[in-house]
């Protein structure tokens, strides 16, 4: 059971889950290679200098181990980052939770969200991603970016919200 669910309130379910889209840790990916190819080779430098003629082998070890644990840790924060969060929508709200050691979250009822505004770059279109903003009533807008199927996000998100107004009118009408 996820941070998430922990949270729902009795009565409440989860309608649909969303995520970070695969492209936020793109650049991380090619940081932490670029890295690792860069320690490999000092590592490979250090290896065919060992015959003792060259007096940076040391240098060239530790940098190469240095440059390897650096690339390790560029992909690892930026895996955790992407599998730390959460969100979701509920038939009550949408959830949304971020990081591990420093937790961010955000809870909108959807009897308050105003509107969904979704930008999607030519990019974005293409490869399945957008900024997501959420404005609520008298609060200031809550942005996202980087959310596989935004559109898809937005869709949900008013199917709850009508579901809810429309329960609402059926309550108010008896």
């Amino acid at each position: 059971m996820g941070y998430l669910e922990r949270c729902l309130i009795p009565g409440e379910e989860v309608r649909y889950r969303a995520g970070l889209h695969w492209s936020t840790i793109l650049r991380p990916i090619v940081v932490g290679t670029f890295l690792d190819l860069a320690g490999l080779a000092c590592i490979i430098g250090w290896a065919l200098g060992r015959d003792g003629t060259t007096s940076a082998a040391p240098i060239l070890l530790a940098s190469g181990v240095a440059l390897l644990l650096a690339g390790g840790l560029v992909l690892a924060v930026a895996s955790i980052r992407l599998a730390s969060t959460q969100i979701v929508v509920t038939t009550r709200r949408v959830l949304i939770k971020s990081g591990i050691l420093q937790r961010r979250t955000v809870e909108l009822l959807l009897s308050k969200i105003e509107s969904v505004d979704v930008t999607e770059t030519v990019s974005g279109r293409m490869m399945g991603y957008g900024k997501v903003v959420l404005r609520g009533t008298g609060g200031t807008p809550e942005s996202f970016d980087r959310i596989a199927n935004p559109l898809e996000f937005r869709r949900q998100v008013q199917s709850q919200v009508d579901a809810l107004t429309d329960g609402r009118k059926k309550i108010g009408a008896s």
